[in-house]
């Protein structure tokens, strides 16, 4: 209904229902509809990802984000844009490949007869340190031509947005969202130490394996569509558990609070800020304080988060 002008619910419903509505066909099943579908989809990915991953190593830090998967389907991506003049399903294609592959090597270079967090965690850092750099050396040695389509992907948008790209999204919720889901009882035990989860009976390398799987699923193919839009799976298990009642497991939560972010950040980005920025801008903007605030809190308490 929102945009520019305001559509009427009944041309909506109407133009949803598959009736041609002067004017409202365009806008609202061409232009709106689209960006709208696909912030949803990216930002369940994203939120569900990240809950995820702050769960499963006990840290509001352990973001994907953070610790260095999204870095690696961004490299990928800015290779493949500058590098391979790539464009389209081929570069999503390759950025969900190497979002894979970095997950896979942080995991090795973490293993040391099992995981910790937070030796994943610093793995991680350092993993992201590293691809950034290559991005950033990547972007300097740029073409103009495709410099922008790179800055374009590495901000994070739904600009352009088609239904048709939602349905890898749609994929990966169902297959590695359920996966997740299936293991939100492990999660929650898992919360509590690796000790009172295996006395509670959770087989712990069988179910981190498929937690990380599920999460890298998610974030790879979330990011590989909509770009690393910035923060949103940072933020959203913190402001979903601050929401939820202490103990209540924060997946479902997040997901919508995910969600929620990418839609109300690409609307302020489009009609609420002077000028027309991509969502990653807004996100990102929100984000950054909130990042340094939680750095500062776990270094006055010592290093608990």
């Amino acid at each position: 209904m929102l945009g520019q002008s305001l559509t009427p619910p009944l041309d909506v419903l109407r133009v949803l229902a598959g009736h041609d509505v002067p004017g409202a066909s365009f806008t609202v099943g061409r232009l709106r509809l689209p960006r709208a579908v696909l912030s949803i989809l990216a930002g369940l990915c994203f939120g569900l990802g990240g809950a995820a991953c702050q769960s499963l190593l006990r840290s509001p830090l352990a973001s994907p984000d953070i610790i260095g998967i999204s870095a690696g389907s961004s490299a990928a991506a800015v290779f493949a844009i500058v590098v391979l003049a790539w464009t389209g399903p081929a570069v999503s294609v390759l950025a969900v490949a190497c979002g894979l592959g970095t997950a896979l090597a942080i995991y090795l270079l973490a293993w040391r007869g099992g995981v910790a967090g937070t030796r994943l965690i610093l793995v991680g850092i350092g993993i992201s340190a590293m691809l950034q750099s290559v991005t950033a050396y990547l972007l300097l040695k740029a073409p103009e031509w495709s410099l922008q389509e790179a800055l374009r992907w590495l901000t994070g948008s739904v600009n352009g947005a088609r239904l048709a790209d939602a349905l890898p999204l749609l994929a990966a919720l169902v297959l590695f969202g359920g996966l997740l889901l299936s293991q939100s009882r492990n999660l929650q035990a898992m919360r509590l130490g690796d000790d009172k989860a295996a006395a509670l009976g959770v087989r712990l390398a069988r179910s981190r394996l498929l937690v990380i799987v599920a999460v890298v699923g998610l974030i790879a193919v979330a990011t590989a569509i909509a770009g690393p839009i910035a923060f949103v799976a940072f933020l959203s298990g913190p402001i979903a558990a601050r929401l939820s009642a202490p103990g209540h497991p924060v997946l479902i939560p997040a997901a919508l609070i995910g969600a929620a972010l990418v839609l109300l950040g690409d609307y302020a980005g489009q009609f609420l800020l002077p000028g027309r920025y991509p969502v990653g801008v807004v996100t990102g903007a929100l984000g950054a304080p909130y990042l340094i605030y939680l750095i500062v809190r776990v270094n006055r308490a010592g290093g608990t988060p």
